[in-house]
C-alpha cells in the first residue's frame, strides 16, 4: 500500500480544506468550496458502502481504468464523473454551514480507515472503477482529494 498516499488523505488534507471558504468558487467547475467538501465527503462514503451506486462503466472498459488508477497522471480539469452517478450540475446543499460540512468530511475519512481495517483485501464498488479494495481506493482517494484541492487553489 502506498503509506504516503493514505498519510496525505487521512492527515494532511483535512488542514488544507479548513483554509477554505464556503462561497469561495474553484478555478474549474461549477461547485463553491461548500459543495466541493460535501462532495468529496460522499465520495468517502461511497468507499464504505455508505453510498451506493450501480457500475455503469462497460466490463471491458475496466482495465483502461484500474491502468489510470494504478499510474501516477492526475484527473484533468473539469473531469466529470457519468452524469447517470452525480448529474450535470453541483448538488444543493447538505448542510447549514460550512463547518458542519468540514466537520462530515473528517468524520467520512476517519470511518474510511475504520471501515477497512480488518479486511484491506474487501472490496466496494466505485460505479466507474468498478470493486475496489483499501490500496486501490487510496489510490483513487487521493487522486480525488488532490483534483479539488487544486481545483481551489489548496495546493
Amino acid at each position: 500500500m502506498d503509506e504516503q498516499k493514505h498519510q496525505f488523505i487521512t492527515k494532511q488534507a483535512m488542514p488544507l480544506f479548513k483554509n477554505l471558504s464556503g462561497n469561495t468558487m474553484g478555478n474549474w467547475g461549477k461547485m463553491n468550496g461548500q459543495q466541493m467538501i460535501e462532495h468529496v465527503a460522499a465520495f468517502f462514503y461511497v468507499s464504505t458502502e455508505k453510498i451506493k451506486f450501480e457500475l455503469v462503466t462497460p466490463a471491458e472498459h475496466l482495465p483502461k481504468y484500474r491502468e489510470f488508477l494504478y499510474s501516477d497522471k492526475a484527473f484533468r480539469e473539469n473531469t466529470k464523473a457519468p452524469g447517470n452517478v452525480i448529474g450535470e450540475d453541483a448538488l444543493p446543499l447538505r448542510y447549514a454551514t460550512m463547518q458542519e460540512a468540514l466537520e462530515n468530511l473528517e468524520k467520512s475519512i476517519a470511518y474510511f480507515d475504520i471501515y477497512f481495517k480488518d479486511d484491506a483485501d474487501k472490496k466496494t464498488l466505485h460505479p466507474v472503477f468498478g470493486a475496489l479494495n483499501f490500496e486501490e481506493w487510496v489510490l483513487l482517494h487521493y487522486k480525488h482529494v488532490t483534483h479539488h484541492l487544486r481545483q481551489f487553489g489548496l495546493i
